[in-house]
């Protein structure tokens, strides 16, 4: 199967979904170059073996933490 895909500006390409899968290709594998006689090789050094389940506790906010025994109904009240 041939696919051909363009390069940015940056020098990226994209690699096609049906590739990334086969080779287990995913966010945060290291990929390597090679150079063969008239070709380029791209070779899977190494893949995560952990995929975060949940993002909870990913992003941190500025602001401070609401107490737990908030009651927001007490906003309400004149």
């Amino acid at each position: 199967m041939q696919t051909i895909t363009s390069v940015t500006s940056k020098g990226q390409v994209t690699i096609p979904l049906h590739i990334r899968q086969q080779l287990g290709i995913r966010a945060g594998s290291k990929v390597e170059f090679v150079w063969v006689n008239d070709h380029l090789e791209i070779r899977v050094k190494s893949t995560p073996t952990d995929v975060p389940k949940s993002a909870f506790g990913m992003l941190k906010s500025k602001r401070k933490a609401v107490p737990a025994d908030f009651d927001p109904a007490s906003l309400l009240k004149p």
